[in-house]
């Protein structure tokens, strides 16, 4: 009698194992291809499925035909990315990992036999050991070939002098958020070497005690930069509270908290943060005299009334050392720098209340979360505004306060910009007008204020933006310090769609030019550009050119047929439907699919009802934390990142019909945006694992020549350990949210990257040479200082960052070299 021919257990389960893989591939496959996609994934579907029914019915041919599919992925695979190692990766693994599988001899164990336990000596296992080797030799090749990095040196000699910044300080304070009111992220200290950074170790670290509550928005966020004045270093927490310690050991000297208030409590605002809080000392200006107004370009005088502000200002016996805070509840306050002590003769007992003349506003729709500007006389503040909430917001007016009494000098509207008086009582700003949340910089001696603009919200539709806020939206404006008066301005992004605003502090640097040295300003963006102008008159020092984009906005709305873009620049390329990635072929499927399922021409795609693919995203190639110039030497250095964003408009009549829930935060979620005829859906461009849909690298170091304009060297940089499903440091890049800070000897350091880390790279070369576990997300700006006894440190804040997702927390960190 016959045996009755059975399958082998392992036989039946790699059927079934190819068929549900199979089936997976060839359904997403139509898809693709359908949106006029690859047909790649189609083809390789069905072939698996062939495996698989080949399997079930014990024909030895399954074996070489996955052979020929697994030659056919590598070739194809070459042919898409060539030999990039990360692209490779999810193109091969789990293709690589099931013939692995099917080369055992469980699977393939009565293959065209009667016996279920005789094994076939030609089931095709030669062949697939073979196209395995050319798989394995494929991605060999790949992890051999060189990366996405440029090697290179920066010139490391002093080709400068002292830089016009009249602000000056000790080598070893750090008085202004950006080091000085020139805001170049620079240190002149030299006790930290490349050949020394190695060593550094913790000198002192504290825990706040401000962490997140329940209460609290998702995006909390500690994105403080410290300052460092004579032997105390000041910090503000994310609920506004302010903490000065000694400088040599880190022990609590005061604390200040100014009880930040809401009406419905804090967890429904969008987020709660504090960058910094500034500094004032009379004996600096008692020291010194601001020199008398300089001349424009054309040989006119800077300022008719910059000459008062040179001679005119009147001490405060109170507090000659303050502070400035603004605060979650829309107040500045004024602190005693010695004794953390309202000064209670600023404003109202220490307080200006920055809801006055602004009109209604939902809590925490309106506060400044970036430490103001403070010149000789004047504290010049302005404040954030909810992005997408609605037309009706608080306007985006600039206010100047008598740095002593508090009382309104000037305020600039850029809905009404020639009304630079002191409003009314019981006026109102106008509303809706383009607002500056981040950092200012200052000029003091041409008189002059640098605000970095944001837009009128809503950002993603501007049918019904004024021409004032087309003028003076998503760009550079130049004030006049005594008076608030248009100085000049340059726009970066006309009638902008894509929250393009300008995030970084503008740099100020006296620049080497082929006609000699000239007063520059340094603007980085989130499209990427870096603008270079004359920061006497806005002209450009470096080429700017405007380029046809992508036309075809909605219903309502238009788009501008050019763009500016700068020879100085660090946009990416357009992405592609292979530059899409994941951790394996299913998930990369899913992100062409989704890239093919998006409107989607190259930068500056316009929004769009079927969806839109937005690179650089909404963080853009350059946030908040700007670029670090080392002024003697020229070198400017940067650490941009690409991430991807969608974005979709959704017609009200079909958001009625949806479920909304409330927005994860200004960049994450549905926003109703009442007053436009769409909601506004935004999202980072991620597969459904939470990986980013297209391929690293997502982050850089590099090294720009600002005299050539030259980028020098680029590194990748950070690891996926903290934000990959499995805690695996592989090298791919990782985008970072705060700035870098650059030294006299020759290191910079960052700690903003996505894991938590603190690391310091040679300037030369960019070399990394020193990291440091941080205990949360470091997404702040470190800075330095020296001690008494000219011991330097690097101070970081490691809080983490809410909507990053990044581990919160509440620490600051010194480190130094052992003493």
């Amino acid at each position: 009698m016959n045996r009755v021919r059975r399958h082998h257990p392992a036989t039946l389960f790699t059927a079934f194992l190819f068929a549900l893989f199979g089936a997976a591939t060839l359904l997403g496959g139509i898809r693709l291809v359908n949106l006029g996609g690859s047909a790649y994934y189609l083809a390789a579907g069905a072939v698996t499925l062939v495996v698989a029914a080949l399997l079930l019915f014990r024909v030895r041919l399954a074996v070489p035909l996955y052979g020929f599919l697994l030659i056919g992925t590598a070739a194809w695979s070459v042919w898409e990315v060539r030999l990039d190692w990360w692209q490779l990766l999810p193109r091969l693994d789990v293709w690589f990992v099931l013939g692995l599988w099917l080369l055992l001899p469980w699977p393939r164990r009565g293959l065209n036999r009667d016996s279920l336990y005789e094994t076939s000596r030609n089931t095709g296992g030669g062949f697939l050991f073979v196209s395995l080797l050319i798989v394995a030799v494929v991605g060999a090749a790949g992890a051999l070939h060189s990366d996405h990095d440029l090697s290179g040196e920066l010139p490391m000699a002093d080709v400068a002098g002292p830089q016009g910044d009249r602000a000056a300080r000790p080598d070893g304070d750090w008085t202004d958020y950006g080091g000085s009111p020139f805001g170049q992220r620079y240190s002149p200290l030299t006790q930290i070497t490349p050949d020394n950074v190695g060593r550094l170790q913790v000198a002192w670290k504290i825990q706040t005690g401000d962490t997140p509550g329940p209460d609290d928005p998702t995006e909390t966020t500690s994105e403080n930069t410290p300052l460092k004045i004579g032997d105390t270093v000041y910090l503000c927490t994310p609920h506004s509270r302010v903490i000065a310690v000694d400088a040599a050991t880190g022990q609590k000297r005061w604390e200040f908290d100014p009880k930040i208030q809401s009406p419905v409590g804090f967890k429904h605002w969008e987020h709660m943060t504090c960058r910094g809080v500034s500094y004032h000392d009379d004996a600096k200006y008692a020291a010194a005299t601001i020199p008398a107004p300089a001349t424009t370009a054309a040989g006119t005088p800077a300022s008719a009334s910059t000459a008062a502000i040179a001679t005119a200002s009147t001490a405060s016996a109170t507090c000659p050392r303050r502070l400035f805070l603004p605060t979650a509840d829309a107040r500045l306050m004024a602190i005693d720098a010695d004794s953390g002590q309202p000064c209670t003769d600023f404003g109202d007992h220490g307080t200006v209340n920055l809801r006055t003349n602004i009109g209604p506003f939902t809590p925490g729709g309106y506060y400044s979360t970036s430490p103001p500007a403070v010149t000789k006389d004047l504290v010049i503040i302005g404040g954030h505004v909810t992005d997408n909430e609605s037309t009706n917001e608080p306007s985006g007016v600039i206010r100047a306060y008598d740095v002593h009494d508090g009382h309104l000098v000037w305020n600039w509207d850029p809905g009404n910009p020639e009304a630079t008086a002191p409003i009314a009582p019981g006026g109102i700003y106008t509303r809706n007008s383009p607002n500056v949340w981040s950092l200012f910089s200052a000029d003091e001696d041409l008189g002059i204020v640098y605000l970095p603009m944001g837009n009128q919200t809503p950002d993603q539709f501007g049918g019904g933006r004024t021409p004032m806020s087309e003028k003076y939206g998503a760009g550079i404006v130049a004030l006049d310090v005594a008076t608030g008066k248009v100085r000049w301005n340059y726009q970066f992004t006309h009638h902008d769609l894509w929250d393009m605003d300008i995030g970084g502090q503008p740099t100020l640097v006296d620049l080497q030019t082929a006609q000699g040295m000239k007063p520059a300003l340094v603007a980085s963006t989130k499209q990427g550009s870096v603008y270079v102008l004359d920061r006497r008159d806005g002209t450009p020092i470096v080429p700017i050119r405007e380029v046809p984009r992508p036309q075809g906005a909605v219903a309502g709305d238009h788009t501008a047929p050019t763009q500016p873009l700068s020879d100085l620049n660090f946009a990416p390329p357009d992405v592609r439907e292979k530059d899409m990635w994941g951790t394996t072929p299913l998930d990369q499927l899913w992100c062409r699919v989704r890239f093919r399922s998006l409107r989607y021409e190259g930068m500056f795609t316009p929004p769009s009802e079927q969806g839109s693919l937005v690179f650089p995203g909404n963080f853009g190639v350059f946030d908040w934390g700007g670029v670090s110039v080392d002024p003697t030497r020229q070198l400017m250095l940067i650490n941009p990142s690409y991430m991807a964003f969608q974005s979709r408009l959704i017609p009200k009549d079909v958001l009625a019909k949806m479920e909304v829930g409330p927005a994860k935060s200004e960049t994450e979620g549905v926003k109703k945006a009442e007053g436009i005829p769409y909601g506004i859906e935004l999202s980072a461009f991620l597969s459904p694992l939470g990986i980013p849909c297209q391929a690293p690298p997502w982050g850089y170091v590099a090294g720009v020549d600002l005299r050539t304009g030259k980028m020098m060297w680029r590194h990748k940089n950070g690891t996926i350990v903290d934000s990959a499903p499995l805690p695996i440091p592989m090298p791919l890049g990782v985008p970072s949210l705060g700035g870098m800070v650059t030294t006299a000897g020759g290191v910079t350091f960052l700690s903003g990257t996505l894991d938590y880390y603190v690391r310091g790279y040679d300037v030369r070369t960019g070399k990394k040479l020193w990291e440091a576990r941080l205990p949360a997300g470091g997404q702040a700006t470190p800075m330095t200082y020296a001690d008494k006894d000219g011991r330097q440190y690097l101070l970081v804040t490691a809080g983490g960052h809410g909507s990053l997702g990044t581990k919160q927390g509440d620490w600051v960190i010194a480190y130094a070299l052992p003493k």
